[in-house]
């Protein structure tokens, strides 16, 4: 085939990075697949990845930890972590096979490396110098994730560095989804020591353009894509949101999540105030909003921890971006069939995208609002990391 391309676990959630060393023999407990010698541990078969531009690569660590990526769109297919019990799981959704990631069999963003412009921009125009730009619309009147055809639509040169490294590269040119200047990106993804998935992103370009990365990989901490994450708890370290209207369009007020729903500064779980009589939670369906952070742009600071009570496995968020965009799969509805062949419900998994906050090329002389205008000489770079570890 080718193709165009609550107060306890919020304490324990700022014990921060610490290295977990497994102990005993480790179980496979990913689903039901049950993976033969030449397939991954969580299932996967690389031969059902592999085309004339694609393929699947593994990252493993010392403590028998292992993500597949693929460099089509350079997305995370599948993370398996030990649980409380030394098992491992799969914590992620995604598809078994490189067809079902095309845009053809379904339109989705499962693990994927997101650009150009990460989350919506209104209307798909900005302006930047004197020229407006018109975007692709792909989301209502707006323009999501780069557009028709974004970044998660498009294959990465991949590049594998060792057994715990992986590097994508892509080019996007000028005009790319309507979008200026000629991009060269870069994921790196690791796989640390201390079970951590450590993704650096950069972008450079040769005239004013705009760059929001993020990574839009679909937690499930249960371990079991049947089990939705609404009693999953949930901890972000924000004091303010940034609401939207009825199209998930952001406003351009930043407001306090003090006594709203939208307040996790105490680790609750995700579906306690999911259905509340909120205009926002209307908007959005639920949660799809972007929380804004209070970890000052800093990488050591902890901006969000997901900790599921089934698998006591958890997940601490870390990032130099002012946003968060948190979605809790409100959209999926059972349509589409995942790995090991288990239809995806609403609510099955957390995305969490550390990000410059929505419609920001709109909304930049806001105050408080953040410029994502990369120039030649002033390039694009995100870091975040992804860390895993138990609560027993």
């Amino acid at each position: 085939m080718t193709f165009t391309l609550a107060d306890d676990v919020r304490r324990s959630c700022k014990i921060g990075f610490s290295a977990l060393v497994m102990a005993g023999s480790m179980l496979l407990a990913a689903c039901n697949c049950e993976p033969a010698a030449e397939m991954t541990l969580s299932g996967l078969s690389r031969e059902n990845f592999k085309t004339d531009s694609t393929a699947l690569y593994v990252l493993k660590n010392k403590n028998g930890m292992e993500v597949c990526i693929t460099n089509y769109g350079g997305r995370i297919v599948s993370v398996m972590v030990p649980d409380k019990q030394d098992s491992l799981r799969d914590v992620v959704l995604g598809f078994d096979n490189i067809a079902d990631y095309l845009p053809e069999n379904n339109k989705s963003d499962f693990g994927a490396s997101i650009g150009r412009y990460a989350n919506r921009i209104d209307k798909g125009q900005f302006v930047l110098g004197d020229s407006t730009y018109q975007l692709t619309i792909n989301n209502g009147p707006h323009s999501l994730h780069g557009g028709t055809t974004g970044w998660q639509y498009k294959v990465y040169t991949a590049n594998q560095l060792n057994d715990s490294t992986l590097e994508l590269t892509l080019t996007s040119p000028d005009g790319d989804n309507g979008y200026p200047g000629n991009v060269e990106a870069k994921v790196i993804y690791t796989l640390t020591s201390d079970n951590a998935i450590d993704i650096q992103m950069s972008a450079t370009t040769d005239a004013p353009t705009i760059v929001n990365m993020t990574n839009h990989a679909y937690f499930n901490l249960n371990g079991d894509p049947n089990i939705p994450i609404t009693n999953n708890l949930l901890y972000i370290n924000a004091r303010e949101y940034t609401p939207v209207d009825s199209t998930f369009m952001t406003l351009g007020s930043i407001e306090a999540v003090a006594g709203t729903p939208f307040d996790f500064n105490t680790a609750t779980e995700i579906g306690a105030r999911i259905n509340d009589d909120n205009e926002q939670l209307r908007n959005g369906n639920g949660y799809d909003h972007n929380w804004v952070l209070a970890t000052d742009n800093n990488i050591d600071g902890l901006a969000a921890c997901v900790v599921s009570p089934i698998t006591g496995i958890k997940l601490e968020v870390y990032t130099d971006q002012p946003g968060l965009q948190v979605y809790v799969g409100n959209f999926l509805d059972g349509t589409v069939t995942g790995k090991c062949g288990i239809a995806y419900q609403q609510r099955t998994a957390i995305c969490l995208e550390p990000q410059v906050y929505p419609d920001s090329p709109n909304k930049k002389d806001i105050p408080g609002w953040y410029d994502p205008t990369i120039t030649p000489d002033k390039p694009y770079a995100h870091h975040l990391v992804y860390k895993f570890s138990v609560d027993k």
